[in-house]
């Protein structure tokens, strides 16, 4: 392999891909990054087994080849490289980078010994845009939780239906769940449940990047791609096992009714949340108290080790008066992802579950159980 290419192109397409190429000692390969020419293109691959990342960028291709180097080590240098022009050649196993005031060696591994990234038949799902994605993916990716016993909640659930997505996240305790209108109908329902991981690294891509990712679906993995728009050839994939199993049956847990229903000035609910917070306890408990006769939100919470808190909030109220309790953690992970000045808190008497909505915007929702008080 022998190449020209420029250094900050080979470094954006580094900081994407080196992000999964962990140290392991069981499978040093796994550490790596496979370098290898494409017609005009270098073309870069990690894996983690789970996940692989693929990125393309525009080079001079000299002699075609390719050769695998420590992903983490080679991205390190060549941050550190002024020079924009740089040359790559491979010499046995060996990566020789040469710049006008320098040349380096770098100690290689054979590009047989790493791992093939697998190949999918592209049978598209969907067209979508990077924005719409990604703010999806942003309000949903720190619900899961990593679960031995229940692996089908470590991951984050696509629905496609129609002209829709939903994706959606919980971890038993709270969901929340985003919906996606689509500018065409798809031509199969599909629905799979995706890694946790894989998911950051498609927000950290997505974060870069304008335009469209294309969506493809098999039966055990799945592929994010998205196209240079100049070349219209591949810039990046992104590929996924699939994690097995049922999603639960989550709509069942999203109350279509309320027995209360306020709506509160989105970051005074927040900044008075993260006060009492201070004084939560160990379980994070914070008291709300309805009051329909002040037209007020009470918030309390009390700790023998601290002391206790009390603020109010001027609502607007629907339905029944209430006193519940709730993680103010949770409470305060859902109205992060809320867009909204004003959100909808609608309760469900003292065991049922809580939902925040944005007003004015239904594509949204967020369902927290409550504490059960004693």
């Amino acid at each position: 392999m022998k190449i020209e290419i420029l250094k900050n192109n080979l470094k954006n397409g580094l900081e994407v891909v080196e992000k999964i190429a962990k140290k392991n000692l069981t499978l040093p390969a796994l550490s790596n990054v496979l370098l290898s020419c494409e017609g005009n293109f270098l073309r870069l691959d990690t894996t983690n087994l789970e996940t692989s990342i693929s990125w393309w960028v525009l080079a001079k291709i000299k002699e075609e080849g390719k050769i695998a180097v420590p992903a983490t080590f080679f991205s390190s240098l060549i941050n550190l490289l002024k020079e924009e022009k740089i040359e790559l050649r491979s010499q046995d196993k060996n990566l020789i980078l040469e710049t006008k005031n320098q040349a380096t060696q770098i100690q290689g591994m054979d590009p047989e010994e790493f791992p093939i990234i697998p190949k999918m038949e592209k049978e598209e799902i969907v067209k979508i845009s990077n924005q719409k994605l990604l703010e999806a993916l942003s309000q949903i990716i720190e619900i899961p939780s990593i679960s031995q016993i229940r692996p089908e909640i470590s991951g984050i659930y696509f629905s496609f239906k129609k002209d829709l997505l939903k994706v959606v996240g919980t971890d038993s305790f709270r969901l929340a769940e985003k919906t996606i209108t689509l500018k065409e109908e798809i031509k199969k329902e599909v629905s799979f449940i995706l890694p946790q991981d894989a998911i950051r690294e498609l927000i950290n891509i997505l974060s870069q990047k304008d335009g469209h990712t294309i969506i493809y679906f098999s039966p055990n993995q799945i592929l994010f791609e998205n196209i240079n728009e100049e070349t219209s050839h591949s810039r990046v994939q992104v590929l996924s096992r699939l994690i097995e199993g049922e999603y639960p049956k989550y709509q069942e847990i999203i109350p279509k009714k309320y027995k209360t229903q306020i709506i509160v000035k989105k970051d005074d609910f927040q900044n008075q949340l993260k006060q009492a917070g201070l004084f939560g306890g160990k379980i994070s408990e914070v008291k709300l108290v309805v009051q329909s006769k002040d037209n007020q939100l009470k918030i309390y919470s009390e700790s023998p080790e601290i002391g206790k808190n009390e603020s109010y909030l001027p609502i607007k109220i629907k339905g029944e008066p209430i006193e519940i309790s709730f993680n103010y953690r949770f409470l305060i992970s859902g109205l992060q992802n809320i867009k909204s000045s004003e959100v909808i808190f609608e309760l469900n008497g003292e065991d049922g579950p809580g939902v925040l909505k944005p007003v004015g915007d239904e594509s949204y929702i967020y369902v927290s159980m409550p504490i059960k008080l004693s």
